[in-house]
């Protein structure tokens, strides 16, 4: 077996819950003349700051690095200028506008301005309002600026040099495959295998 189909097999398994997920099948596939400019996708370095806070405040710092320690904001502007089709370029960034422009009628400041708690209150209701329209989502419907924001968070931090080895069970060249090993409750997730 080679490893586009190891991977096809691994995503059919995980249900293609990744917005994006083709990449892990055909690669990023947008020519740049696509991207540049269109959805507006030329990160600048304050948006990258911003994605960062967004991220940080999804998967925070504590005993393990959080997103910002991955730089998480650079992972997520890659992947939206170079893999996202157009129409999901534009949801992410006018969903990054709408985000902090909804902050600030809430909390009557921007999402940078915000305390960690508003941040992360905030972030909770607009988890569960994606939820909602996700549950809600017919095919072909878009989807929710947040999801794409949270999924790229897990994703980019997971793979990620410190959360693969600071935050699961790394193993840097395990000596041998051993295809069951007993789980204690509460013990991290094996990066490797």
């Amino acid at each position: 077996m080679n490893r586009r189909e190891a991977i096809a097999r691994v995503s059919l398994l995980l249900g293609g819950t990744i917005l994006g997920a083709e990449v892990f099948l055909s690669g990023c596939h947008n020519a740049p003349e696509q991207n540049i400019g269109g959805a507006g996708t030329n990160f600048s370095n304050d948006d990258i700051a911003f994605l960062d806070e967004i991220g940080e405040t999804i998967l925070p710092a504590t005993d393990t690095p959080g997103a910002k320690d991955a730089k998480i904001g650079d992972f997520m502007a890659r992947i939206v200028k170079d893999c996202y089709t157009q129409d999901d370029q534009k949801i992410f960034v006018t969903g990054m506008k709408t985000l902090n422009d909804v902050c600030k009628q809430k909390n009557g400041k921007s999402f940078l301005d915000c305390t960690p708690q508003q941040r992360h209150d905030y972030l909770v209701g607009l988890d569960k309002e994606q939820k909602d329209e996700q549950a809600k989502k017919k095919a072909g419907d878009p989807t929710h600026y947040f999801r794409m924001m949270k999924e790229l968070t897990l994703w980019g931090y997971f793979t990620s040099l410190p959360g693969a080895t600071k935050n699961l069970k790394y193993v840097e060249i395990p000596a041998k495959w051993e295809g069951c090993i007993d789980y204690k409750k509460g013990d991290p997730a094996w990066a490797t295998s």
